[in-house]
């Protein structure tokens, strides 16, 4: 195999990039010590070379022109027609490095995503040099974005920051979690409040998007409530572009798992999460972000929507959940996990409700453990 055509790629990127191209400039995770986190344990963190880096760009270049002459010998003149991109996905002949182009240029090829989980680490001089080629080389891209730690844009000043904007990055994407110190502390994530506010201020004079990620229920029953009215507090402080949901799950292998096992953490119910969720969105003042709900763990995937303007409708559509009965909850959560619902109003049609009924009574029949094993089964699927 020509390694000119081939390229790396880390283990995950955020929903919202399924459409990019992904570029590895780092390895794992500096940190890696959230208990809730499994993504990179027992992996090392490292820095790859500027050299490496490039050399992957220009692969990924020459793949995309080689996708392109495939397309003119079957006489689909250059264009990534159905026929060409089903005969990529099929040839096993092909490196990994075609499928993820292919896909790449069939969502648009207008946007990066450079992994792995805090490229903020790599110099502000490299990573504007990354950024250069990037564009040099994909003239056509439009957005760049990745993972950053909030202890990591800390230490980088505002004017780094702008640099960073100047050579083309456009958003970055930063777990939160939680804004109580209580909370973050509990879970290791390595950061306070201070430093969260610090960066993300930061981010926001530079000009560059800034996205959050809140998980409901990282508090646990215990800290249910410091966690809401932290969170909203830092997020009142930062006034970020976007702030995305991740609703809780507990994956297994992970210290926050051995903490359940231990009856050190007590997860919150999903109406809990829900209510959580509200409560945040109450609270949040004088900001203009929008509110992201685009995960297959979160409840209400409709509860998404920009601030100021568009938080009466999304607390409507919580209330409209937290008012159903007790066995209509259930049944929603129900469809939800299983996939036979996207929204509130899809739990309006009688016949899915009928489905519905009858296969709780079927997984109460034949699941041990009933309706709650069934859900977490199926969300273990997705995580």
């Amino acid at each position: 195999m020509d390694l000119s055509l081939d390229f790396e790629q880390g283990p995950i990127r955020p929903p919202s990039e399924a459409g990019s191209l992904l570029l590895r400039v780092t390895r794992n995770c500096p940190w890696n010590r959230c208990a809730f986190c499994s993504t990179y344990r027992g992996r090392k963190f490292s820095r790859r070379s500027l050299e490496e880096i490039k050399s992957d760009v220009d692969a990924a270049r020459n793949v995309w022109d080689s996708i392109i002459e495939m397309s003119r010998a079957s006489g689909s003149g250059g264009a990534l027609t159905r026929q060409v991109l089903s005969e990529i996905l099929r040839d096993p002949s092909l490196p990994d490095s075609f499928r993820s182009v292919a896909y790449w240029m069939a969502s648009g090829g207008r946007t990066v995503f450079l992994q792995d989980a805090n490229s903020l680490m790599l110099s502000t001089d490299m990573l504007s040099e990354i950024l250069h080629y990037v564009r040099q080389r994909f003239p056509q891209v439009e957005r760049i974005t990745s993972y950053a730690r909030g202890l990591t844009l800390k230490g980088k000043s505002v004017d780094e920051l702008i640099r960073l904007k100047e050579a083309g990055l456009t958003r970055l994407h930063v777990g939160m979690e939680s804004g109580s110190d209580k909370v973050l502390e509990f879970i290791q994530k390595g950061v306070r409040s201070e430093h969260l506010i610090e960066g993300g201020r930061r981010v926001v004079a530079a000009g560059i998007s800034l996205c959050l990620y809140v998980i409901p229920g990282i508090g646990g029953v215990d800290l249910s409530h410091e966690h809401v009215v932290e969170t909203a507090r830092v997020v009142n402080a930062i006034n970020p572009a976007h702030m995305r949901f991740r609703t809780l799950y507990v994956r297994r292998g992970t210290a926050l798992a051995e903490m359940v096992q231990k009856g050190q953490f007590v997860p919150p119910s999903e109406d809990v999460m829900v209510r959580e969720i509200r409560t945040i969105i109450e609270l949040l003042d004088g900001v203009t972000t929008t509110i992201v709900s685009d995960h297959i763990l979160n409840l209400l995937e409709e509860i998404e929507g920009t601030l100021p303007q568009d938080k009466p409708r999304m607390l409507a559509t919580i209330d409209r959940y937290l008012s159903m009965s007790d066995e209509d909850r259930l049944l929603f959560q129900l469809g939800r996990r299983g996939g036979a619902l996207r929204s509130l109003d899809d739990f309006a049609d009688r016949e899915v409700m009928s489905s519905l009924i009858e296969a709780r009574k079927q997984i109460e029949r034949e699941v041990p453990g009933g309706i709650p094993e069934y859900m977490e089964a199926v969300k273990r699927r997705f995580v």
